[in-house]
């Protein structure tokens, strides 16, 4: 008798690196930040380096011996739950994630894509407050991320109106995108007053980035440091362009990118041992022609080396953008689309937060949101495999069938059309016929009609939301009686 099989799933994987390569990279890197180091601009936090032993500091630049950042990486916590605005459990990072790959929407597009016909225009508070209900109401993303800047309210009010937006019309954790620690200080100030407690179960998640190669800004380190005094999740991504802002090799990317990522990794550990951080790259390609960012087969090959070596130290880990190449939901869109979230799915990817943008982030594209939407779940599916055991062999229901039978209405498939039928793809399924009939439609226009049906919805949700607006405006009014805090 064959003996059955574990009834767990098997499921398809990706792996890139095995352990050797891993402690190769993380080698160069750690040589990279003992030897060259990492330029810090902020006095206060040269002030927080010099705390420890176990760096030198020259002029701007400091360097970090190798065993503060071991030691760094042993107190940094392996795991990180977030929860929804109401308090729920919305997803783990790290350690009790499992397989999981969590999506969000987003992020700081200067441009909103209009559905009907992809012209663009100057992205407002209304798309920050639409596109905020429509994370909420797509299945397949689990936080909103700043979408967009808003081009009807002052620079120096818009990251606290879009916090506002967001926080107003998602119960998703939000990923906020804040343009200084000042404005950061404010932001969180004004969620605590509408909110309560944003730390206690935490669905607030800043996002910083260092400026590559080997900067940590002052701007970045002080939001840390405003992020980490307030008890929140912190997420800290580099972005670098191989062949112009790292190394044209992967290797070399690879290394200096996490090398940036240690560095904040220690700071971070510095401002207040046991910080909870969430650590990857945005890596990228420069392209010599557009003279822009490109995403490219390497720069997937990247982000999933990136997600194992964060996965084999215990770290929490965010991946790349989402974004892509594309004009809209066109052709090259679901090309880059269907890579990123498939590989972050089969491989060890954290989360992948900013989905939805155009032309380098540009442009915002609910389009795009919904047909990644849709791609995500048929990830998703493709990397939860199958199991074989006896239930699902079913050699019974087989033998009931028999020889040129048929299993349209067997058992087994009456219990499967529910979820059968939860996976219709955004356009209709037709024969040749039936589409000559139809007056053959594209899929694109099916996909816009969805989108038209979908963002309608969002606008009507985002409606039900004002009496909260209403509040967070009036209460940003009477914060502006106060000097605002200048970065």
């Amino acid at each position: 008798m064959i003996p059955l099989i574990n009834p767990q799933n098997i499921r398809p994987t990706l792996q890139l690196l095995g352990p050797d390569q891993i402690h190769a990279i993380h080698h160069y890197s750690t040589r990279i930040l003992e030897d060259t180091g990492i330029r810090v601009e902020s006095k206060k936090a040269l002030e927080i380096f010099r705390r420890s032993d176990a760096v030198h500091i020259r002029n701007e630049v400091v360097c970090i011996h190798r065993e503060l950042v071991e030691h760094s990486i042993r107190q940094v916590p392996s795991n990180i739950e977030i929860f929804d605005k109401q308090g729920k459990h919305a997803f783990h990072l790290g350690k009790k994630q499992g397989r999981n790959t969590h999506f969000g929407i987003g992020v700081t597009n200067m441009w909103f894509q209009n559905i009907l016909d992809g012209a663009v225009e100057l992205f407002t508070r209304k798309h920050t407050q639409v596109a905020s209900s429509l994370g909420n109401l797509l299945d397949n993303y689990a936080m909103v991320s700043t979408p967009g800047i808003p081009s009807d309210v002052s620079t120096e009010l818009s990251d606290l109106y879009s916090s506002l937006d967001m926080y107003a019309n998602s119960n998703k954790p939000l990923v906020l995108l804040i343009s200084g620690a000042g404005k950061l200080e404010r932001v969180l100030e004004m969620l605590s007053v509408l909110h309560g407690d944003i730390s206690d179960r935490p669905f607030v998640i800043p996002y910083v980035n260092p400026i590559t190669p080997l900067v940590l800004n002052k701007e970045t380190s002080d939001k840390m440091i405003v992020s980490i005094q307030h008890g929140l999740p912190l997420m800290f991504s580099n972005y670098g362009m191989y062949g112009s802002t790292s190394p044209v090799t992967e290797s070399g990317t690879l290394a200096l990118l996490h090398a940036e990522l240690l560095a904040g990794l220690v700071f971070s550990q510095l401002i207040k041992q046991g910080s909870q951080v969430i650590l990857g790259s945005l890596p990228a390609a420069f392209n010599m022609t557009s003279m822009g960012s490109w995403y490219t087969p390497t720069t997937y090959l990247l982000n999933l080396a990136c997600a194992e070596i964060m996965h084999y130290f215990g770290i929490p880990h965010c991946g790349t953008s989402g974004s892509n190449n594309g004009r809209g939901a066109d052709l090259a869109a679901a090309g880059d689309l269907w890579i990123n979230h498939l590989t972050s799915c089969l491989g060890k990817v954290g989360c992948v937060p900013f989905v939805g943008g155009n032309f380098e982030s540009m442009a915002f594209s609910p389009t795009t949101v919904i047909l990644s939407n849709y791609i995500i779940g048929e990830a998703r599916t493709f990397a939860q495999g199958f199991a074989i055991d006896d239930d699902m062999v079913n050699l019974q229901e087989i033998s009931r069938v028999r020889h040129g039978g048929d299993f349209f209405t067997s058992e087994q498939t009456l219990a499967s059309l529910t979820g059968l039928g939860k996976k219709q793809p955004p356009w209709a399924m037709m024969n040749l016929e039936s589409w000559k009939e139809r007056g053959m439609p594209t899929s694109d226009d099916e996909l816009t009609a969805l989108s038209l049906e979908l963002y309608a919805r969002a606008q009507q949700a985002s409606r039900e939301n004002l009496d909260i607006i209403r509040k967070g405006e009036e209460l940003i009014a009477t914060m502006l009686s106060s000097p605002m805090r200048r970065d």
